[in-house]
């Protein structure tokens, strides 16, 4: 229990890492003041857990990296309190439509993302 719960604690921080990664590359590329890339990061993490939750279902990956991979990584890859936050700052800049559309539109794609990958998992 001791090992398995600090791989998952080391995949976290990869998870972690790999977010502020990307967060810093697609910052780069956009100049736009809505938070594209903590929703993109959540959206893809969504689709990634859906499709390993799939494949676990189908028996093709192991319950220990699902806890892994699921829990370590893509809990510390996606990020809901940085999503909570920019919607916040977002309400606090009086930008309503702009909030609106980050916290609900991140809602359901990242719901509809987690969808499609559970369906391809499942596929496999």
């Amino acid at each position: 229990m001791i090992l398995e719960t600090l791989a998952i604690a080391l995949a976290g921080g990869l998870g972690a890492a790999a977010r502020f990664l990307l967060d810093g590359a697609i910052r780069s590329r956009t100049r736009v003041r809505f938070p594209v890339a903590t929703s993109a990061i959540n959206v893809l993490g969504s689709l990634l857990l859906g499709l390993l939750v799939g494949a676990a279902s189908g028996g093709l990956i192991a319950a220990g990296w699902q806890a892994l991979v699921g829990t370590g990584f893509l809990g510390g890859f996606t990020t809901f309190s940085a999503a909570a936050a920019e919607s916040v700052r977002l309400l606090q800049d009086r930008r309503y439509v702009a909030a609106l559309l980050h916290a609900v539109g991140m809602l359901v794609a990242a719901v509809a993302a987690a969808a499609l990958g559970l369906a391809a998992g499942l596929a496999l």
